[in-house]
């Protein structure tokens, strides 16, 4: 069965950043958010520079060869940002978080690094695909914060791991796609400020990816849009 993508994005930069940082992409088969960081040191464009380099990625992939295609385009983005940096001292400390995904008609192949997150929506059930690199799930990992106590902690926005030019290892998953599996992926604007109940409800009751996707925005805007926020929503529907 051939499945294709319906989706929709939005971004805002909130309430109190004066400029937005993230950057996505969104086509015919691959989804990508990416969450610059660094303040002055130009955030937004090491989210350009990785969402750029991973663009080549939306054409036909043989299943085999995804997760190679995905592996040397993030190198590709992270020798970029090294390049930039090499360049341009002053923007020595800016990097980015990145997730993707590809899709052919029978595999989606996630990669993932830093602290922006895909989750998939099926059988009714929001499931979160990945981990986030930070010092607080690290902690949760350690068992010496209860995961309850990760989103009011101190140091909560503290990353591991992000694209910085830097060595980095990022986390890939697999999934066999379904007809009417949801996708979100989204930075964590929105998963900081919106629990994850709330999230699944408007992935549940919003059958339009444009009115999920405005709703999740609107949501996140409401809980006070402390950071910007950037959301996709993607049905996978059969069909040519």
């Amino acid at each position: 069965m051939t499945l294709h993508l319906r989706w929709a994005a939005v971004t805002d930069q909130g309430h109190v950043r004066s400029t937005n940082q993230d950057c996505f992409y969104a086509g015919e088969r691959l989804l990508v958010v990416a969450d610059g960081m660094g303040g002055m040191a130009a955030g937004d464009v090491a989210s350009r520079i990785a969402v750029d380099a991973m663009v080549s990625l939306d054409v036909a992939i043989d299943n085999e060869h995804q997760m190679d295609a995905l592996h040397k385009a993030l190198e590709v983005a992270n020798g970029r940002i090294a390049e930039k940096v090499a360049g341009e001292p002053a923007l020595q400390g800016m990097g980015t978080t990145l997730t993707a995904v590809i899709f052919s008609g029978e595999r989606a192949a996630l990669a993932h690094v830093g602290d922006s997150r895909a989750y998939l929506l099926r059988d009714g059930r929001l499931n979160q695909l990945t981990k986030d690199d930070t010092y607080v799930q690290m902690l949760v990992d350690q068992g010496l914060i209860r995961p309850e106590e990760a989103a009011g902690h101190p140091r909560r926005a503290v990353v591991t791991q992000a694209l910085q030019g830097e060595p980095v290892s990022p986390s890939y998953v697999i999934v066999e796609p379904e007809p009417g599996d949801r996708w979100l992926l989204c930075s964590d604007g929105l998963t900081t400020v919106v629990p994850p109940e709330h999230i699944e409800g408007e992935m549940l009751a919003q059958p339009d990816p444009q009115t999920c996707a405005d709703r999740l925005l609107d949501l996140a805007l409401q809980g006070g849009g402390p950071d910007n926020i950037t959301v996709i929503v993607a049905d996978l529907l059969p069909g040519d």
